[in-house]
């Protein structure tokens, strides 16, 4: 027996009748970004390796286990784009952006690649909405940005959204503090999981996100970065809160909220969804003032996030047991004996450069089955065409039928 394949471990095909859910993400979040002064840019989908490890930091579990990197003919080393802050910022710089009016506000949408373990809502390979807005240190961009990214998941209908909002300050001012992590993480040492105590020095942070029970229990009474900001942090950190006050924003304050990578500096968010269990992430970003300097720019500010498509569209499906609504109708669907094939393409390529949704049987079907058809296909009319020159238009919610002349059907089908 012939092997049967299958989509690659952690990759899943999404089928016509998965499109239109993911299709609505993506317009939402083009419609609201770009009257918000965002201009769409694509980047490749995978860039040479050192980028990633300079800019998401060589310590993190992105870099160190869940990148698909490899070689090219010419001995390159390349990498799957595994996140699109480090790729926006690299054709930022490149394009010489820093010159234009700041903040350059951009956003992107499309396929990102990570090796991780595959469950619900957690892919190898996933769909995200990116935006960036790069040039500014004000509050006002961070309150901005969480602003679009609620407003975005509030039109689409995403039940059970939790905002977590938390603080890194800046790498200068959670020095001492990161020490002093150190020093609690070392004193409970036997007690962390081996891959915590392997990155005390270089990322203790992580352990506040660590998965190990043990781990969990020694967190819980470790000191928090938010008692230890300086105050210009704590004071930008208040203002993002005032701003995010006064527009009604509800959020709940998580001194233990940190992000798998390291270029974050300042505000950090995240939206969670309850229904989607442990992968309750939907999106979250923040800023990210040091990371065009570690890039090879000057020094500019920069602020961020990713809306998980995937998992918003997991969160959209109806729950367990629950009817679906049924589509909105649309467009004509011409049926046709077979003598009568050749004018039925005339009339559905006539309609489909006029603008409107029009298809026709290609499998031989009987009249009869050409009507299931039609319904199948959720088509709004049927045009029924007798052999003459009129036809039968039928309205297939209602039933209601009308005779009509197919030469004039563009207008009568733009008539009210």
């Amino acid at each position: 027996m012939s092997e049967k394949f299958k989509a690659p471990r952690g990759t899943f095909d999404v089928l016509p009748e998965q499109q239109a859910v993911r299709r609505r993400i993506g317009e939402v979040a083009r419609r609201r970004l770009e009257a918000a002064g965002y201009g769409r840019m694509d980047t490749p989908i995978f860039e040479e390796t050192a980028l990633f490890a300079r800019g998401v930091g060589e310590s993190t579990d992105i870099v160190q286990k869940q990148m698909f990197t490899f070689e090219d003919q010419g001995g390159r080393s390349l990498t799957l784009r595994p996140e699109a802050t480090a790729s926006v910022c690299r054709a930022y710089l490149e394009h010489g952006m820093q010159t234009r009016a700041q903040p350059v506000k951009l956003w992107t949408e499309g396929p990102f690649f990570r090796h991780e373990r595959p469950q619900a809502g957690r892919y190898r390979q996933f769909t995200q909405v990116n935006a960036e807005a790069i040039g500014s240190d004000s509050p006002l961009v961070d309150a901005e940005m969480i602003l679009l990214a609620g407003d975005i998941v509030a039109e689409l209908e995403v039940e059970g959204v939790r905002l977590r909002l938390g603080s890194l300050g800046t790498p200068e001012s959670r020095a001492a503090y990161l020490d002093e992590l150190r020093e609690y993480l070392r004193s409970h040492e036997g007690e962390l999981s081996e891959e915590v105590q392997s990155r005390i020095d270089a990322n203790p942070l992580r352990a506040f996100d660590a998965d190990h029970e043990g781990t969990r229990k020694v967190m819980e009474g470790a000191p928090t970065l938010l008692d230890s900001l300086d105050p210009a942090d704590a004071e930008h950190f208040a203002e993002v809160r005032s701003l995010l006050d006064g527009n009604g924003v509800s959020y709940d304050i998580d001194p233990t909220l940190v992000r798998g990578l390291d270029y974050y500096t300042r505000t950090l968010f995240e939206f969670e969804c309850e229904r989607l269990g442990a992968q309750s992430g939907i999106g979250g970003g923040g800023r990210y003032d040091g990371l065009i300097e570690q890039l090879g720019g000057p020094a500019t500010s920069g602020c961020g996030w990713a809306l998980g498509v995937d998992r918003i569209a997991l969160a959209l499906e109806p729950e367990e047991g629950a009817a679906e609504a049924e589509e909105e109708r649309d467009g004509v669907f011409v049926v046709a004996e077979a003598d009568d094939r050749e004018r039925a393409l005339s009339l559905i390529t006539e309609l489909r450069r006029a603008g409107f949704r029009a298809d026709l049987d290609l499998a031989g079907r009987a009249l009869k089955g050409q009507m299931k058809q039609a319904d199948r296909v959720g088509a709004r009319h049927a045009l029924i065409l007798s052999g003459d020159a009129k036809a039968t238009l039928r309205d297939m919610s209602s039933g209601e039928e009308r005779e009509v002349d197919p030469a004039t059907l563009v207008e009568t089908l733009s008539s009210p």
